[in-house]
């Protein structure tokens, strides 16, 4: 089995199953109504649902004969915290940078001095 994080992303790496979530956070939809905008089969469309679904990011409830799908996000926030580290890490590289660009606008090309 694999870990939650690897299932989410890799749920998410098809622009299909992407193009559903998006559908999806605007409000609980049909399996019929979640394949409309798409030129692939019923068949096609159950897999990728099934791939979110494992993957935790959609939920299939049973109204009488229907099976709407629901957006869940928790797997979302659990990969925007996993993401937010590598963020911090970007924003203090710039942040490093933009000291250096300064410094040599300054005529300064060894950088800043401490």
């Amino acid at each position: 089995m694999q870990d939650p994080l690897s299932l989410t992303l890799s749920a998410l790496a098809d622009p299909t199953r992407r193009a559903i979530l998006a559908r999806l956070a605007q409000g609980d939809a049909s399996v019929n109504e979640l394949a409309a905008p798409f030129a692939i089969s019923q068949p096609a469309i159950s897999k990728h649902l099934k791939v979110l679904e494992q993957a935790g990011l959609i939920s299939r409830a049973r109204k009488a004969q229907l099976r709407p799908c629901r957006l869940e996000a928790a797997p979302l926030r659990d990969l925007a915290g996993w993401l937010e580290s590598y963020r911090r890490f970007w924003d203090q590289s710039f942040d490093r940078l933009d000291v250096y660009l300064k410094e040599l606008q300054k005529g300064n090309p060894d950088g800043p001095h401490n």
